[in-house]
């Protein structure tokens, strides 16, 4: 049985792209979701243009992905057009290349790590740590993890956490945010004044709310669910972040498809340059990684994950708010 680095570098066989598949997938997905969007606009019933329009709020998160592995330099590096679509594809999903990166690749590198968790993931308190908070303290840190909050992951975590903020702590080092911002409203005004307010709900809002949605949710139950370990410092190992702190999200076939794989989360953080239609492969291959920590696309999960808010050091495990 391979463990830890060993397993890693078995992993560098899969880390190689197929240049085809991705420029395939990259394309079949945007020409989806430009016909989505183009049929919300069409002189048709709203009844049939609001499938339409869930379906696009679906399909944003599959370009999403495809994105993320971009960024991670997992896929069609050194194209310029490609770089191109890229830096248009981030704007339009609220995450520029300059926010995103930069917050995701600390992720990956102090994934389940104590007291580093606010750069590019959820924050995680210690019981203790929680207690010792001022009220303010408590209130700002239980609205980042509230349910509603990720709901509305639309406003809060795209447009105010990768765009607003960015510019507010540093307007020169994300001028990319402001860019995502202008293009994104302008879009936005433009059909509210040649399309008007029903086919705006069904062309932007419907699936910016849903994509927003889908894509904070997954990212917090893929570090924040029952089973999960966070470690301190001295004994944080790479492998084990990816390995004892990072889900397997079980799923259908065709949300497999909307996320990209995404939910074998395990392996992506074992090796992120793993291309996201190879993970499946991955997992095939090694017997190692199919005994993962496992969740599900329910309701039932999805209310275990919220109950967890704090990280308990003498159980070691996340647990509810204490109530007093």
């Amino acid at each position: 049985m391979l463990q830890g680095k060993q397993l890693i570098i078995a992993t560098k066989e899969f880390a190689q792209e197929n240049r085809v598949k991705s420029w395939y997938y990259t394309f079949s997905t945007l020409v989806i979701l430009c016909l989505c969007l183009a049929i919300t606009l069409l002189p048709f019933s709203f009844l049939i243009k609001l499938p339409f329009s869930i379906l696009s709020g679906l399909v944003l998160i599959r370009i999403f992905v495809i994105y993320h592995d971009y960024l991670h330099d997992t896929i069609l590096q050194k194209s310029k057009f490609a770089y191109f679509i890229f830096t248009l594809v981030g704007w339009y999903l609220l995450t520029p290349k300059t926010v995103w990166k930069r917050s995701h690749d600390y992720h990956h590198k102090n994934n389940s790590k104590l007291f580093k968790l606010c750069i590019g993931s959820f924050p995680v308190y210690t019981t203790e740590k929680f207690i010792k908070c001022s009220i303010r303290e408590k209130m700002d840190y239980l609205f980042v993890r509230h349910p509603l909050t990720i709901v509305f992951g639309y406003f809060f975590t795209f447009i105010w956490g990768m765009c607003i903020n960015p510019l507010l702590i540093s307007f020169s080092k994300h001028m990319d945010s402001f860019f995502a911002l202008i293009l994104h409203f302008t879009l936005q005004l433009t059909i509210l004044y040649f399309w008007g307010w029903p086919n705006w709900v069904l062309f932007c809002l419907i699936p910016h709310i849903i994509s927003g949605a889908l894509g904070s949710y997954l990212f917090y139950v893929q570090h924040n669910f029952p089973g999960v370990y966070f470690a301190s410092d001295e004994d944080w190992t790479y492998e084990g972040s990816a390995l004892e702190s990072s889900s397997y999200l079980e799923m259908g076939t065709f949300m497999k498809w909307v996320t990209g794989n995404i939910g074998y989360h395990h392996i992506h953080h074992l090796n992120s340059r793993i291309p996201f239609y190879r993970l499946p492969e991955v997992m095939a291959h090694f017997k190692e990684l199919q005994n993962p920590k496992r969740i599900r696309l329910n309701l039932r999960d999805c209310i275990a994950c919220f109950r967890l808010n704090l990280w308990d050091k003498e159980l070691q495990m996340m647990v509810d708010i204490p109530r007093t």
